[in-house]
Formats: structure tokens, C-alpha cells, sequence
């Protein structure tokens, strides 16, 4: 009886090994959805857009959109979440722009025709080379660019807005860290022993001093509400947290008025802000 007991823990035993070793293999899979083919562009919109081609410090051809508004006095560098590509966030994208703000959307390494394979340090590079690009080929003042980031590209904007000196930043449905992601999902596995990732986005917002707007839906279904919580906590002043409906996917559409009040409040608040800020540094 005894014998037969010990070979069932043991067949369980690998089991469970095995089935770590392969979490731990098919990490980057799970992580990074892209998604290559572009089908669709701004033009299925209406909207007047430039298809740009910019470099990464590493040398890699990452592609991106650039959408302008009229009269538009902010410019928003969006950092798409985990899967598909550029084209899977046009909703976003006219959004932006019926709010009244130019928009730079971009590929990571790996996604839609960005050159390469996705990486943590590489979604960070991404990012900072489009914010270059904005910064010298557009010639836009850091004071006039807000980040934003949904889901996994909360992380990378957090990360981005702590080596610039943006407006302010979007986090948008983002986590507190990948480990604290896994755990959810695998709450069975010692998933901080081997997770390959950080995207520490909690670490981030500590050393973030600019204003900082966060959005979450308490019935997101991926990432957990109180987790937008979190990072609304650990954030520095001055802060927002706006609680939508919907689900990570679909949040900010089936919130609708809500959501588009929200960045309509936050925008004008950056503007006024502006002269304060103007008397302060003089």
C-alpha cells in the first residue's frame, strides 16, 4: 500500500516538474502575442497619418504611426499592451484624436513590421526610440508629450517616464510586476523563483514625478483591479484613479462618456498646470 502511495506522489511529483520546466520554456510565448500582418491603417477611418520608420539604440527598423489633431496642444506616445499589433488599436487611436491629440503609436520589436524579437530591454528601447523620434524629428518638447500605456505597455511607459521628463503619464488596466501577473495566473507554482521577466511596473511609479492618471476596470477579467489599486497607492502626487466597466479588452469602449471625460478632465488639467509649473522653474 505503501509502495503504491510513494509511486503516486512520485508520477505527480514529475509531473509537476515537467509542467514547470515547460511554463518556464514557453514563457516569452505567453507573454509576447504578435501579431505581423498589418490589414488595416488610419485610412479605414478617415484619418490623415504618416508611416514612419525609426531605429532603435540597437539598430533595429521599428515601424509606428503618427495621427495629428487639429490644434492639437499634446501629443500622446502610446505603448500597445502584449498582443496583435498597431492595427488592433485604431479604436484607440481615433479616439485620441476626436479628444483633440496627436498620437504616436508604435510596433515593438517583433510585432505588425518592427524588425527583431520582443524582450523585456527591448520593449524599453522601443519605447525611448519612439519618444526620440518625437523629440527630435518632430521636435516636440518633453512638456508637451504624454505617455500612455495599457496592460503590458503600462510597464514600459512607467519605465520610459522614469529616464524623461514627460507632461504626464497614462497606466491604463497595467499590473504591479510580471511575477505578481504569474502568480495569479499559476498560483500553484513557485512562479517568482523562475519567472524570466520583472516588468516591475509597481518600482516604476515610486520614481515617477509627474502627473500620473490611472485607469482600471473593476471587471477586468486578466489583470486584477486592486492591482490599478496598488500602483495608485505607491504613485506620487499629484495622482488620479478613474474606475471604468468593462474588460481589459474593451474597457475604455464600453465605458465610453466616462473614459473620454476622464482624459478630457486630466488633459485640462495638464494645461493648467502649465503656468504654475512656468512660474516655478523661472
Amino acid at each position: 500500500m505503501w509502495s503504491e502511495l510513494l509511486y503516486f506522489v512520485g508520477v505527480l511529483f514529475i509531473a509537476y516538474l515537467g509542467w514547470a520546466v515547460i511554463l518556464y520554456n514557453m514563457q516569452a510565448k505567453f507573454l509576447y502575442r504578435p501579431v505581423r500582418d498589418v490589414v488595416y491603417t488610419p485610412d479605414e477611418l478617415g484619418l490623415d497619418y504618416e508611416d514612419v520608420i525609426f531605429k532603435s539604440k540597437d539598430g533595429l527598423a521599428l515601424n509606428g504611426w503618427w495621427v495629428s489633431a487639429d490644434d492639437s496642444s499634446f501629443t500622446v506616445l502610446f505603448c500597445h499592451g502584449n498582443g496583435g499589433n498597431i492595427m488592433h488599436r485604431l479604436d484607440t487611436i481615433n479616439l485620441l484624436n476626436k479628444l483633440g491629440l496627436n498620437c504616436f503609436v508604435f510596433d515593438y520589436r517583433g510585432y505588425g513590421k518592427s524588425e527583431g524579437k520582443p524582450s523585456e530591454d527591448g520593449t524599453y528601447l522601443d519605447a525611448r526610440a519612439a519618444y526620440k523620434w518625437l523629440t527630435k524629428r518632430k521636435k516636440i518638447h518633453a512638456d508637451r508629450i504624454i505617455l500612455f500605456g495599457r496592460s503590458l505597455g503600462g510597464s514600459v511607459a512607467a519605465q520610459l517616464a522614469t529616464k524623461v521628463r514627460p507632461r504626464g503619464l497614462v497606466i491604463e488596466s497595467s499590473f504591479t510586476s510580471y511575477a505578481d501577473m504569474g502568480a495569479r495566473f499559476y498560483p500553484y507554482m513557485p512562479v517568482r523563483w523562475f519567472a524570466r521577466f520583472s516588468y516591475p511596473t509597481l518600482d516604476y511609479v515610486k520614481e515617477i514625478h509627474c502627473p500620473i492618471l490611472f485607469v482600471h476596470s473593476r471587471n477586468d477579467e486578466i489583470v486584477p483591479f486592486e492591482l490599478g489599486l496598488e500602483l495608485y497607492a505607491a504613485a506620487n502626487e499629484p495622482k488620479e484613479f478613474v474606475e471604468i466597466l468593462g474588460g481589459h479588452n474593451d474597457g475604455f469602449l464600453v465605458a465610453g462618456e466616462v473614459y473620454r471625460n476622464a482624459w478630457t478632465k486630466w488633459v485640462k488639467s495638464l494645461a493648467g498646470g502649465e503656468g504654475q509649473a512656468e512660474q516655478q522653474t523661472s
